[in-house]
């Protein structure tokens, strides 16, 4: 679908040594649209997400952002491209620095593109209100809070650049009923305002049928 608006998977192909993950994928994300994806453990739906994040090479095919294609991955790609996909993994813990506090957390992404401090903190504010952390959870580090609360952190962090697409990969297994849900509204607030196309990879049925507009069995081919 080169030449659409949206974030596109053509044709993606992921080998880890002699076992193909991946085999010639095509996923495409509509901008505003929730596309729910679900499949077996190990069918490679994460390591779709880390392609379509711009984490991970494909051996071959490639990723097109509203019809331009991109080449490289992480900092090799420039940071306006980067920055227009936001990624929420599974495990907060495993993507927050345990060295920095929940603030430093949500501001990380601004302080790389060297964003003014005058312009970073009412960010950091607006975004902690949204997701529900209160100024005295914004001060503690990841050991000090729930999975629940840097879940959110992580959250604001996904869309401190306002994103025109964000990859949910399994984001809200770890989370009770509330906060799950909050994070639901939370994202489809952020989609109301600025058109953003969702993809939502989850193992949970209900969360799929309320939330996506269409779901995916399987990685497409």
């Amino acid at each position: 679908m080169t030449g659409s608006p949206g974030l596109a998977a053509h044709d993606i192909t992921v080998a880890y040594g002699r076992h193909t993950v991946l085999d010639r994928a095509n996923l495409h994300i509509a901008p505003g649209e929730t596309v729910g994806l679900r499949g077996p453990s190990g069918c490679g739906k994460s390591t779709l997400v880390r392609v379509l994040a711009l984490l991970h090479r494909a051996d071959r095919g490639h990723i097109s952002i509203d019809g331009e294609p991109v080449t490289g991955t992480r900092f090799s790609v420039p940071a306006a491209i980067r920055i227009r996909i936001g990624v929420l993994f599974q495990s907060p813990r495993a993507a927050a620095d345990p060295r920095l506090s929940l603030a430093e957390l949500i501001a990380e992404p601004l302080r790389a593109l060297r964003r003014p401090a005058d312009a970073v903190a009412p960010r950091v504010a607006e975004l902690a209100d949204a997701v529900g952390l209160t100024p005295d959870l914004l001060r503690r580090r990841p050991h000090a809070v729930s999975d629940g609360q840097l879940q959110r952190a992580c959250l604001a962090r996904a869309l401190v650049h306002r994103p025109g697409y964000l990859l949910c990969d399994e984001a809200t297994t770890m989370l009770d009923a509330s906060t799950q849900a909050h994070v639901a509204a939370v994202i489809t607030e952020h989609q109301r305002h600025h058109g953003t196309g969702v993809l939502l990879v989850t193992h949970d049925p209900a969360l799929m049928d309320r939330w996506a507009d269409r779901i995916l069995e399987g990685i497409p081919t």
